[in-house]
């Protein structure tokens, strides 16, 4: 692949990343999000914002493991990958999961940003995957959850 068609990609990537363009952004979804609801749970809903936030760092922390550590040892699916509880424990649990989803989130980002990562290259230690392909389920899998997320924020600040 061509330099400039390889630095293409990596631009696209960043931006499903970051849910730019046709994805929703994490700071959308979470800045002013009621902490004092995020357990709850409208009806017909079916998780809480703790439990889709907690799922989404969890399964983020994962694929970022799982691209860069040859030894990670995923959670056990499902259980491993959801919160025990419907709400955070406090404020400070929730404001400690969206800076843990920050912070792992711009380092996948520096992972595809950077020239020494091979975005087509076979993990080690996975069974085939490469660090594109986790990338564009990371980013699907975020976009998913996030517009839950935004749904539950409107229905719960509608009330």
């Amino acid at each position: 692949m061509k330099t400039s068609q390889n630095t293409a990609l990596r631009e696209e990537l960043l931006t499903a990343l970051k849910g730019d363009k046709s994805h929703i952004e994490f700071e959308s979804a979470v800045s002013d999000f009621p902490v004092k609801l995020a357990g709850s749970k409208p009806h017909g809903a079916p998780h809480s914002a703790w439990q889709l936030l907690e799922h989404m760092r969890i399964a983020q922390y994962d694929i970022l493991e799982f691209c860069r550590n040859p030894h990670h040892k995923s959670p056990k699916w499902p259980e491993g990958y959801w919160p025990e509880t419907e709400a955070p424990p406090d404020a400070k649990a929730w404001a400690a999961s969206v800076a843990a989803f920050r912070k792992e989130s711009a380092e996948m980002a520096d992972l595809v940003k950077s020239t020494n990562e091979d975005l087509y290259k076979v993990i080690e230690g996975g069974e085939g995957q490469t660090l594109l392909r986790e990338t564009l389920i990371l980013a699907a899998h975020n976009s998913y959850h996030l517009g839950q997320l935004m749904f539950l924020k409107k229905m719960l600040l509608a009330k």
